[in-house]
Order: structure tokens, then sequence, then C-alpha cells
């Protein structure tokens, strides 16, 4: 029954992440956390999104827009330098909240409290009919790549606020998706190797057919999502990243993730 959880996690998580570029990480090692200690539950989720992302690029990497990659990518990889240094240097942060919630104590940190500001303007945004008919200039992408890498370094939460950007940067849905993917796997290389240095990230090996079928159901996900990729329109697209923003900022803000 854990390995069919585990799975079925992935496997739908990999779905909605495929369209709205965020979410795999988000809600996969919560379920990773029920069954494995924390450092371990990181490790695994880790290797189960980094997988999946190269295998995205498969499939939709040759849709990424070289003009956004160069102006949103290369702010993004360098600010996640910043942000995950920052993370192993910082000193532990207290929590501006505490409070218990059905049997377990939830902390509310500045951190998070701030990026779910920030993804409340943004899904805001595209719920406010005035600002649906808005669109990022080209000279908004660098500051959207370095909030989105810099914040991905210090919380890994990169990917919401990256798609907040890229969803209203004038793009076709496959080239959304496609430069999504290759923005995503390059920042996860970036702080995922300097994580390794500071960070414990637990023993994987006695784990390894319980990572590989986490693996196996996010690439079936990502599979599946391609196959549906004509049938949805961008419209689609720009509202399930609205509800998925609120949803993720809703769960931040209160200590829930």
């Amino acid at each position: 029954m854990d390995l069919f959880i585990l799975t079925l996690t992935a496997f739908v998580a990999a779905i909605l992440t495929f369209f709205s570029g965020f979410g795999l990480g988000t809600l996969l090692t919560p379920v990773f956390m029920v069954y494995f200690p924390p450092d371990q539950a990181i490790a695994y989720t880790g290797i189960v999104h980094f997988c999946n992302n190269l295998f995205k690029i498969l499939l939709v990497g040759k849709h990424a827009d070289t003009r956004v990659l160069m102006r949103f990518g290369i702010p993004a990889v360098l600010a996640a330098v910043a942000g995950s240094w920052l993370l192993l240097n910082l000193p532990n942060q207290q929590p501006l909240l505490r409070y218990e919630c059905f049997g377990q104590w939830r902390e509310v940190m500045p951190v998070k409290l701030l990026i779910s500001v920030l993804l409340l303007a943004f899904a805001s945004m595209d719920l406010i009919p005035y600002f649906g008919r808005l669109r990022f200039s080209p000279g908004m992408l660098p500051l959207g790549g370095l909030l989105s890498g810099f914040f991905g370094g210090l919380s890994g939460n990169q990917g919401a606020l990256r798609s907040a950007f890229l969803v209203r940067a004038d793009l076709t849905k496959e080239a959304f998706i496609g430069t999504a993917v290759v923005v995503s796997t390059f920042v996860d290389l970036t702080r995922l190797g300097i994580y390794a240095g500071g960070l414990t990230m637990g023993a994987t090996g006695n784990q390894v057919p319980t990572v590989a079928a986490a693996v196996g159901a996010a690439v079936a996900g990502a599979l599946l999502g391609n196959r549906l990729l004509q049938k949805v329109t961008m419209q689609w697209i720009q509202r399930v990243v609205a509800l998925l923003l609120i949803l993720l900022s809703l769960a931040l803000g209160s200590g829930l993730l």
C-alpha cells in the first residue's frame, strides 16, 4: 500500500507539473516524509524530480524559447547560487507563528510567508480580468529569473514563481512548457550541487526499488501529459497555474508546507 500511494502521487503530480511547471516536489516530498526521515525524503524526491525533468527535456525541450532562456534562465541560475549559499549560511530562522493542527505543530516561517504573498499577488493577476490582458515585457524576464532562482535556492520553491512569470511571457503552450523544463533542470543542478556540500541527504541505496517505482510513475505521468498537450489551450494552462498558485501560497503561508 505504501508503494502504491507513493507511485500514485508521483504519477498524478507529474501530470499536473507537466502543464503548470511546478508541483511534483511540492506534492511528493510530504508523502515521502510520511514513510522516511526528512533527509531521505528530500533525497528521494530530488532524484525523482531530476529524472522526470531529464525525461521531459527529451519530450518537449526542443520547444524551449531561446530568447527567454537567455533572459530568464541565466539570471535564475546565478540567483540560485546566491539563494543556496544563503540557505547554508543563514542562522536558524525563528518562526513567526507556531500553532497546533490535527495533532501536529505547524510553523509559519518568514521566507515561506514572503513567497506566499508573492504567489497570491501573481495568482490574482490571472483571476482579475484587467490583469488577464497584461503581459510581461522582455525587460521583466531577468527580474522573474532572479526571483525564481533565488527563492528556489533558498527554500526549494522555484517552480511557482517561474511559472507565474513565464505564463505571461507571450509564449505558446509548447514553448512555455519546454522553457520551464529546461530552466528547472539547470536550476536544480545548480542548487542540488551546492546543497550536496552542506546538507545531509541520507542514504538512498536501501530504497532503490521504491525510488525507481516513483521515477517510473513520474515518467508515465509525463508521457500522458505530453499526449494531452494537443488537447489543452494556453488559457486552460493559465487557469491551472492560477489555481495551483493560490493553493500553494495558502499552504506555505499557513505553515502546512
